[in-house]
Formats: structure tokens, sequence, C-alpha cells
């Protein structure tokens, strides 16, 4: 899933990053983004960790159809004052990964958190987050749309 192209991501601008960029998605330097100190909003960051993080899930887990994912939690500091263009990197080690995969096709269901980078134009990491995701299959319906 492009989530780029989800409504409140495309309302915002957000863009998925080149994959050779090392981050997940990024918003243009704009000062729409900016606060009254003229640096990026708090809340842009926010929006770009968590959809960052989305992203990253959706990159790890191509193959599975029929699950939802959730967020549950984002846990987040910031750093430093951010300014330009902001991007999301996420860094989970293969092997949790892995992990993650092998509980999910088990149990249906796991709840994973995802560490998050947010780095401004600078290269500065200004915001560091973590996000919790909870992730299901998707409830079956009957023909009245009942589960």
């Amino acid at each position: 899933m492009d989530v780029s192209q989800l409504p409140f991501n495309k309302l915002i601008g957000l863009e998925s990053a080149a994959a050779e960029s090392g981050f997940q998605v990024s918003l243009p330097d704009n000062p729409q983004y900016t606060n009254h100190l003229g640096t990026v909003h708090a809340s842009a960051m926010l929006a770009v960790a968590e959809a960052g993080s989305g992203a990253f899930l959706s990159q790890q887990f191509t193959g599975y159809s029929g699950f939802i994912p959730v967020v549950r939690r984002l846990e987040a500091k910031f750093l430093r004052p951010g300014s330009g263009q902001i991007s999301a990197r996420c860094k989970v080690p293969p092997e949790e990964v892995a992990h993650w995969a092998a509980e999910l096709a088990a149990r249906g269901r796991i709840s994973v958190s995802i560490p998050v980078e947010v780095v401004d134009a600078t290269g500065s990491i200004v915001m560091s987050a973590l996000v919790g995701w909870f992730i299901s299959r998707a409830a079956t319906q009957d023909a009245h749309g009942i589960a």
C-alpha cells in the first residue's frame, strides 16, 4: 500500500520517498507546515512519523492480504526545531520483522512497536518516535454485513 495515497496524507501533501534514500515518506519544504516560530510544526512531524511507520509495515508485509493495521499508540520526543523538508525513516532488525511475520501467521494478530526518526533538510534528527501498531485479520462479514 502506498500510504501517500491515503486521503489525509494526500491532503497534507505527504510524498513517498525514493527507496534508495533510506526514508519511507517526506513532507516537502513548504511554509504551510510551519509554526509561529517559522520551524516545522509538531503536528507535521507527528504525521510524518505515523505515515513512515505505516509505510515501513507495508514494505515488510507485502504478501499479507486480509490484515488490518491500526495505530494504538504514538510516543514522541521533539529533539530540536526542524526546517525545510522533513522525512521519516524506520529501522527494525530483519530478525525482529521475521518474528513478527511468524507470530502473525500463527496467531492472526500481533502488536508491534516501530521506532521512527524524523530528519529535517539539514540532516538533523528533529524528532524520535515509537509507533505502536495492532495488526489483525480483517473480520469476515455475512450476507447482511454482520461480522
